[in-house]
């Protein structure tokens, strides 16, 4: 029994030494990959066993390290699964390549192509970790534009905002992490915090004093000399007076009682910290003089345009909170004026410490003339009163109390949501007032195509808000691996959408979805229009065949969950049935079978209302499974619905009505067609009858003895 019991453990222990060495082993593929990354390279060893990364060799001197992105990140991507990338980084922290490894992004597999993302993460290569990077998702390209390399911008990609921005995170993350552990320069000092029981009552001249807020002052002189030349020179150089200085500015941590309730009050403090949260850390920032911190052009709640932060060797990611307003400002005894008052969240990916050493720095740009702009950075020390702050154990690791991305996103996209919103508290309104509203038909006309405008131009082409049955086995698969609403929150719109769409199913049913929010909806019901005007026949299917077309959809809905377990890769193509990503993600821009798909589904909307809704649309299915569990039945029928009466059914474009009047609420689109049918005195046969026997003369019995007694 001992000599079995023995020889099972050699064996487990070679089986595990044999997986130990598997793991470590550089593949050919691999070794290609990181060759690409590492050209120069002479020679790529093995997985380190206890930090997993691959060294990188020119003869005998390390020149960096190769990584794949998972070991370090799992932050998943717009599908529910992490993207995959290879990174090399040199032994100075630039980047030396990014390859895509692995990805499941629908918008670029099978939207935009490919290229778009691999051009995208090339634009890392040759970057450092010091640079603080910013991705443009406007229109407007200015690829590569520093700020003497500490802020570079990156182009983004059109319609894959939320991708990109998962792709940066987890690059600069992941790149932090390798850097803290393996490179020279990047070790973090001992971490710190603001007491938070540290407090009196002070003035603006005694918390400078005793170095609660930072100042520095820099003359024209300082400038001229960074600049190599006399102000003079630049017709549009600020005018300094020679007993001021040309910029002065005032640096405080705000997240410190001492400093926030002495600056902000104690009031307008606590709303401060209960808006940004406790894992936030706010710095202010206050100018004067003729070349503040912030620029003519800076848009708020933006990412300063003159000002940066730097801190052990890697740049600080400032953000403008934008929250100064009659509730939290600026009110400490004996504070001077000042020209520009901010206050900043501070961190990002490399995070920061706020006991530590750090220093700001300040870009000048003047231009000569209209072709040459002179650049001069000045730089800042920042470093606080040591009595502020007190040690915390265990330092976090890198990104730990940053800002969640979804966070970011939320604020930029603050007027589409705002609008969004407010939107559909006016159809929620129109909704629940419908039987009210239905009396004004015109009006409802009106305010029903209008909304389809608006949900076709703004929700889908401009907000990119189209709701997609990507969406619903995304959330499947993410409950089965492990849910986590922060991949859900990356897109405001969508969430707000299916959100309001989920709430709404329980009360309305599938249709004020598919009737008024679902932007390939309202481009049918606008084909159904035109086939209309232009005289095209409009075709009504048999009953019969009507009610076997419309289960269609469901297999297909069953077909993509089962495959989406299986391959999600394959449920991806597969969810090409849906034509939304052609048409509103893409404005038919793609490959010619895909936009023939999508005219062809539009064409035939043209002469059967809503072809595709009716019987193709797995997103209609399961919602319309969904949407079963409503609570009310809000359409109502009266006695003669369809008992004789078949106006409603006659009018009922997507004949969602059935001859005995029921409605079919799996169907419906809530149109509210036959709402207003019912509330119309000339169009509901029911009122229609009931008018008529009001009309006819009543006989009464004296009546009727008078006539007798006359005869």
């Amino acid at each position: 029994m001992a000599g079995r019991l023995t020889l099972l453990a050699v064996l487990f222990i070679g089986c595990f030494c044999f997986q130990a060495n598997a793991w470590a082993e550089l593949t050919d593929e691999r070794r290609s990959q990181i060759q690409t990354l590492f050209p120069e390279a002479t020679e790529i060893r093995d997985k380190l066993s206890d930090f997993p990364v691959y060294p990188v060799y020119q003869v005998t001197e390390l020149i960096g390290y190769a990584y794949e992105s998972v070991e370090f990140s799992n932050l998943q991507g717009f599908a529910g699964k992490p993207i995959q990338l290879l990174i090399g980084l040199d032994i100075r922290g630039r980047f030396t390549g990014v390859t895509v490894l692995d990805h499941h992004e629908p918008v670029f597999l099978h939207g935009l192509g490919e290229q778009p993302l691999f051009d995208f993460v090339d634009q890392y290569a040759g970057h450092s970790l010091r640079q603080q990077v910013i991705i443009d998702t406007s229109n407007s390209r200015h690829s590569g534009k520093t700020s003497d390399g500490d802020v570079v911008h990156f182009d983004g990609v059109s319609k894959a905002t939320v991708s990109v921005l998962i792709i940066n995170d987890t690059l600069l993350s992941s790149a932090l992490k390798v850097a803290r552990t393996k490179l020279e320069g990047f070790t973090q000092a001992a971490p710190t915090r603001a007491k938070p029981d540290f407090y009196e009552s002070l003035s603006w001249p005694e918390l400078v004093d005793r170095g609660y807020i930072g100042n520095w002052q820099i003359s024209s002189a300082a400038v001229e000399e960074a600049l190599g030349r006399p102000l003079d020179d630049y017709p549009d150089a600020p005018d300094v007076s020679p007993d001021k200085p040309f910029s002065e500015l005032y640096f405080a941590y705000i997240n410190s009682p001492m400093v926030g309730r002495n600056l902000l009050g104690d009031d307008g403090y606590q709303r401060l910290m209960d808006k940004v949260g406790d894992s936030a850390q706010v710095m202010a920032v206050l100018s004067r003089g003729a070349y503040p911190h912030l620029g003519p052009d800076f848009v708020p709640a933006s990412t300063p345009d003159r000002l940066g932060m730097i801190q052990n060797n890697l740049a600080v990611e400032m953000r403008d909170l934008n929250l100064l307003d009659s509730n939290i400002q600026f009110q400490a005894r004996g504070m001077p004026v000042f020209d520009k008052l901010s206050l900043f969240r501070v961190g990002g990916n490399a995070g920061f410490n706020p006991g530590a050493e750090a220093s700001l720095k300040l870009a000048v740009e003047l231009a000569r003339n209209h072709l040459m702009v002179d650049k001069a950075t000045l730089e800042i020390p920042v470093a606080f009163a040591p009595e502020l702050f007190e040690k915390v154990e265990v330092a976090p690791g890198p990104g730990d109390n940053k800002q969640a991305i979804w966070v970011g996103l939320w604020q930029e996209r603050w007027w589409q949501i705002s609008l969004l919103v407010l939107s559909l508290t006016v159809l929620t309104v129109v909704f629940a007032r419908q039987r009210t509203l239905s009396r004004h038909p015109k009006a409802m006309h009106r305010f029903r195509w209008g909304f389809l405008f608006f949900t076709l131009f703004f929700i889908g082409f401009y907000a990119q808000g189209q709701l997609s049955v990507v969406n619903i086995y995304t959330l499947l698969l993410a409950l089965w691996d492990g849910f986590s609403l922060d991949v859900f929150l990356l897109d405001p719109v969508i969430f707000i959408l299916w959100t309001y769409t989920f709430v709404t199913l329980f009360i309305w049913g599938r249709g004020l979805f598919c009737g008024w929010l679902c932007p390939f909806g309202a481009l049918q019901e606008m084909a159904s229009w035109l086939g209309q005007k232009l005289g095209f026949r409009q075709i009504k299917v048999p009953e019969n065949w009507h009610r076997r077309l419309i289960l269609i959809k469901y297999p297909i809905l069953l077909g993509l969950v089962a495959t989406a377990f299986y391959s999600l890769t394959m449920a991806e193509r597969l969810a090409e049935v849906e034509p939304f990503k052609t048409s509103i993600t893409l404005f038919f821009v793609r490959y010619w079978p895909f936009v023939l798909y999508a005219v062809g589904l539009l064409v035939a909307g043209m002469f059967i209302h809503k072809f595709y809704c009716r019987y193709l649309c797995p997103l209609g299915a399961g919602l319309a499974v969904l949407g079963r569990f409503r609570l009310f039945s809000w359409l109502d029928r009266v006695e003669l619905c369809g008992n004789p009466c078949q106006h409603c059914k006659n009018e009922c474009g997507i004949n969602a009505i059935r001859k005995d009047g029921r409605v079919d609420y799996d169907e419906c689109i809530q149109c509210l067609e036959c709402v207003i049918i019912l509330q119309d005195d000339n169009q509901c046969v029911d009122k229609r009858l009931k008018a008529k026997r009001k009309k006819q003369p009543r006989v009464l019995a004296t009546d009727a003895i008078e006539v007798v007694e006359v005869t």
